[in-house]
């Protein structure tokens, strides 16, 4: 094994993003689809054993603040009613999975234009306390004119998506992302800001609480002003994991200031290789301390017997859907053999782990579990931690205890 940029023996980590029938548009009209249950428990639940049983690092769950779009920055059109619209909520439905799996960390999308970091971080603590340890967050920013319609606090202008790199565009994203940004940092700090001994329950006195381990955050952004400290005592992780998909300088240096992985979408060796030093680079000019970020590489994944049955599938697909699917990711229409050669090679060009997305659900998360694990299993890149059924996730992702801030001023 060669060793990996936070020091120990290079593995690959293992997750899946879960979104409504699968990646693919037209998935729900697969006939291994489950559409009836896209809005059960029992379907979730299904997926997230799935996934848990194989042996994943982490599960994300898919979310926005408004109904899904055929565009990443288009509105919803009334008119389009042929694919899955409507979703559960990722945080909610995350703490109903929490005891019915064992061992996977789950990591809901949670949205921070408009969702309050007083909010965001007691519900990822609330989950970390469902789950043992085992939970984490995804922000995302959305400056959606429809999305921000929901709430009615602010308005956004329509984005134009030709001039995606000219300096007014660029400066706009600056901003979300700031906002972004500063809300981690205050979900961060209220998970400082109970120390680990703040709870003393102390019969005799009739104190439940030291008053003197809480702790106002006082936090002065551009954004965001919040006093503090959290009502919900410090998560069992101490810090949930933070995990941001990133595909520019910006959403890079967001993720290396805040985050603890980052998702990226590399369509070859090459392009791997040159966003993993973009992210590096990120990394030192925002002067990052303490652990590399970890970076996964995400992929779209269909999974059939021979490679052209695969290419049949995902053109009967793309025939249903009416346009040929694309994604920000890679997509490897293959056998379980060619997906896991795949893995193996991202795996060996420096990605940390690989966030898997089925194009259809639960068809290929079952021949993921059940024909490219295996593989990987075989030839050795797997970590034997990952059956450790107490470990947390950050644990299982070989991240460090999380040190409370406000326990090392008290010391200094």
């Amino acid at each position: 094994m060669t060793p990996s940029s936070h020091g120990a023996a290079a593995r690959l980590d293992l997750g899946v993003a879960l979104n409504d029938a699968g990646w693919h548009p037209a998935a729900w009209r697969a006939e291994s689809a489950r559409p009836a249950e896209l809005f059960t428990g029992r379907y979730w639940a299904d997926l997230a054993r799935t996934a848990d049983d194989a042996g994943f690092e982490l599960l994300t769950i898919e979310d926005a603040f408004g109904l899904q779009t055929r565009s990443p920055f288009g509105a919803v059109d009334p008119a389009d009613t042929d694919q899955v619209r409507g979703r559960l909520d990722a945080v909610l439905l995350a703490n109903w999975l929490a005891p019915v799996t064992k061992r996977i960390g789950l990591i809901p999308t949670v949205n921070t234009t408009h969702t309050e970091p007083f909010h965001v971080s007691t519900a990822i603590a609330t989950l970390d306390y469902a789950s043992r340890g085992r939970a984490g967050v995804r922000p995302v920013a959305s400056a959606k004119p429809h999305e921000a319609a929901h709430v009615g606090r602010r308005t956004f202008p329509e984005f134009d998506v030709a001039n995606y790199a000219g300096p007014e565009a660029q400066a706009l994203i600056s901003e979300w992302f700031g906002e972004a940004a500063d809300a981690i940092e205050v979900a961060r700090r209220l998970w400082d800001s109970w120390q680990d001994d703040a709870i003393i329950r102390d019969r005799a006195t009739g104190r439940f609480i030291d008053r003197d381990r809480l702790h106002y955050i006082d936090f002065e952004g551009a954004h965001f002003s919040v006093k503090g400290p959290s009502i919900v005592p410090r998560p069992p992780q101490g810090q949930p994991v933070v995990a941001l998909l990133a595909h520019q300088r910006i959403p890079y240096e967001l993720a290396a200031r805040q985050g603890d992985v980052v998702f990226i979408t590399p369509h070859d060796d090459a392009q791997l290789a040159s966003i993993t030093a973009e992210v590096r680079d990120a990394e030192t000019r925002v002067e990052r301390v303490g652990e590399p970020l970890r970076v996964w590489a995400d992929l779209v994944v269909l999974i059939e017997e021979t490679t052209d049955a695969a290419q049949t599938a995902l053109a009967h697909l793309d025939g249903l859907a009416g346009d040929p699917f694309a994604s920000d990711a890679l997509i490897v229409s293959d056998t379980a053999e060619g997906v896991a050669e795949r893995l193996l090679a991202w795996h060996a060009a420096g990605a940390e782990g690989i966030r898997l997305r089925p194009a259809r659900l639960p068809l290929d998360l079952d021949r993921i579990a059940q024909g490219v694990v295996p593989l990987l299993d075989a030839a050795g890149v797997r970590s034997p931690r990952a059956d450790d059924p107490a470990a947390t996730l950050r644990a299982r992702l070989g991240l460090p205890a999380a040190v409370n801030r406000y326990e090392i001023e008290e010391v200094a």
